[in-house]
């Protein structure tokens, strides 16, 4: 397995054994789930006309069917694939999957609904048991540079899936006479050539053999929360993941209500909506992969949750007035350019929604033990069911309230702003990130050469030359980790950046004689940074060089090395020297903002760690100033 292998992008991937079979499995496993539910959601609401299952209802019984098992059993099948091969119990799933299709298959043939509905429950069965496995078995088998590209493949194609298998179910199952048949025959055909494709997934080894099962549900549910908890980016990057579920849950359950009482368009216009909606979602999410530059950039989540709202708010306002038509067919619909701008809107908030999705899904997969990793998945499952099943309770009650279609879209998108905010200043560094990732490709063209020294695991120090005031959000970015920085004291003073290095956690460190209580502080903070197995960024020089020259190394890196004699990576910033940040104006910065226009090229480098044993600051300030030239 091929771990540090350069890959052209994430397509790539599709051409090699450790991504590809798994890749195809998961696609036909979503394709066929939906298959399945639209076609048997068809059939109860304009063929099979049953008194005790209404209509009006059916789409909801057969939703909530599929997603009890999630509430359920989750917490079970995420100790299952902690404690078991990932590839069994990938072949087992998509052997279970034949056997369900099998029995619902007979049940199309004879028309018998509640056995279709026990299939529909069993799918849901089948799909928590590979939900942990799928999301566990990525950081396996890819490495932190392939992991957004990775979930973005994944996520691109899960929706893919759902909105072919939609179509399908619908089209198959509508063919007059034929029709029931034909679709039980494509739905066991499906899940055999899945099974055919899951012997070619590659052994993926148990992460914890010793494990013993819990297989009670609810305490074990219990268990896996708290467990998720213990890591706070973590648990709220998996109620982020669960709030963008609640948010597209509402669109998607209204589109066929959104189609025929507010856009007067036929069945065929809700189809249309659906494509959109998965279209937009399945570009975002390989977008990822472009604007992350290949890592794990959380900096996009930020981004996703603006674009969310924005696009959700502007749908209100090009939905909320339109003149009232007949059942418009696609074409009549398309005619009218107001419906462009639903259109526009629908795209742009499920674009918005990958962008938002994948990063957190890669950042959960990165910073999660391996031992519990699968376990955590199957906490995010349970969450992710729970805010769907909140969310079609919260849209009811907003509808009975009186409120229209749209302007539940209002409150949605208001909403999103609310919890966006929240989860923000919860976990500061996505917020850090997203100032980061916009001053490395807005204000400054930033090249990072050498990333791949800077240690994805383990604690490390990293030194680097003082250029300018935004130094430290510069090497934020260049980094997959998080990174605490010890600065010097007067910068938290500056506006703005003193309240961002704040945030950032930075470690405030004043020289040994002005004061020797904060200077000891500052060391005992930064041993602590290391005992928990983090990178701590030193800038040795003391300060923000005056006249762009790299200054002496100072030994505070050495007293750190006394006592925990970690590796240490030389870093150099390139080009800043000049910028509005830097210090060029007569020893001040910040003086004049259009020094250097935007785009202004910029550059780290980043050289291989030196051993604790043969680094001394003389020594390390050479090799700055190697990587400096280079």
């Amino acid at each position: 397995m091929n771990h540090n292998g350069e890959h052209p992008n994430q397509f790539d991937l599709l051409r090699q054994r450790r991504f590809a079979p798994f890749f195809w499995v998961q696609f036909l496993g979503a394709a066929n789930d939906n298959v399945f539910k639209f076609a048997f959601t068809v059939l109860v609401t304009y063929q099979l006309q049953v008194a005790w299952l209404p209509a009006s209802l059916a789409g909801l019984v057969i939703g909530a069917l599929f997603i009890l098992p999630f509430v359920l059993f989750s917490a079970t099948s995420g100790q299952l694939a902690d404690k078991h091969d990932k590839a069994r119990l990938i072949r087992f799933a998509k052997s279970f999957e034949i056997v369900v299709m099998l029995i619902a298959a007979w049940g199309f043939w004879a028309q018998n609904i509640p056995v279709l509905l026990g299939c529909i429950f069993l799918m849901g069965l089948q799909s928590t048991l590979f939900g942990p496995v799928k999301f566990a078995y990525l950081p396996q088998h890819l490495n932190e540079r392939e992991l957004t590209g990775g979930n973005g493949m994944v996520e691109m194609g899960t929706f893919v899936a759902i909105l072919l298998g939609n179509v399908a179910g619908g089209l198959l199952i509508a063919l007059p006479e034929t029709g029931a048949r034909i679709t039980a025959l494509a739905c066991v055909a499906l899940a055999l050539l899945g099974r055919v494709l899951a012997q070619a997934v590659p052994l993926s080894p148990a992460t914890d053999p010793q494990l013993k099962i819990n297989w009670n549900p609810f305490t074990e549910t219990w268990r896996n929360l708290k467990l998720a908890h213990g890591n706070t980016v973590v648990f709220r990057s998996l109620l982020g993941i669960s709030w963008m579920w609640f948010f597209g849950a509402v669109f998607l359950s209204q589109f066929p209500s959104f189609a025929k009482d507010v856009l007067h368009g036929g069945e065929q216009v809700a189809s249309l909506l659906l494509v959109v909606f998965s279209v937009g979602i399945g570009i975002g999410s390989l977008l990822c992969e472009m604007l992350s530059k290949r890592h794990v950039e959380i900096g996009l989540v930020p981004l996703g949750a603006i674009g969310m709202s924005v696009f959700a708010f502007d749908l209100y306002f090009a939905s909320n007035s339109l003149p009232p038509a007949d059942a418009l067919s696609v074409a009549q619909f398309m005619a009218q350019p107001a419906h462009w701008r639903v259109l526009a809107d629908l795209f742009g908030l499920s674009l918005f929604a990958g962008l938002y999705s994948v990063p957190m899904y890669a950042l959960i997969q990165l910073r999660s033990p391996a031992t519990h990793r699968a376990r955590i998945i199957a906490a995010n499952n349970i969450l992710n069911a729970l805010f769907m099943v909140v969310s079609s309770i919260g849209v009811g009650a907003l509808l009975a309230a009186g409120f229209s279609i749209p302007q539940v879209f209002l409150v949605i998108a208001l909403l999103n702003a609310v919890v966006a905010g929240y989860i923000f200043l919860l976990v500061p560094e996505y917020l850090l990130r997203f100032v980061a990732f916009i001053l490395t490709r807005v204000v400054y063209r930033f090249k990072v050469r050498g990333d791949e020294h800077i240690p994805v695991q383990g604690a490390a120090i990293l030194v680097c030359n003082h250029v300018s005031f935004v130094d430290a959000i510069l090497l934020m970015a260049a980094s997959p980790r998080p990174i605490r920085f010890i600065m010097d004291h007067r910068i938290f003073a500056t506006p703005v950046l003193g309240w961002m290095f704040r945030l950032a956690k930075a470690i405030p460190i004043a020289p040994q004689r002005e004061d020797p209580a904060a200077y000891e502080r500052a060391f005992a903070e930064a041993r602590k940074v290391l005992d928990e197995g983090d990178l701590l960024c030193i800038f040795p020089e003391g300060g923000i060089t005056r006249d762009g020259n790299l200054g002496e190394f100072k030994g505070g890196v050495m007293k750190i090395l006394q006592t925990h004699p970690v590796p240490v990576v030389p870093l150099a910033l390139q080009n800043l020297w000049g910028s509005y940040f830097s210090r060029i104006e007569k020893g001040t910065a910040m003086a004049r903002p259009f020094r250097r226009g935007l785009f202004s090229r910029v550059g780290l480098v980043a050289g291989e760690a030196v051993p604790a044993a043969a680094a001394s600051p003389q020594g390390l300030r050479e090799r700055v100033a190697g990587l400096l030239a280079a």
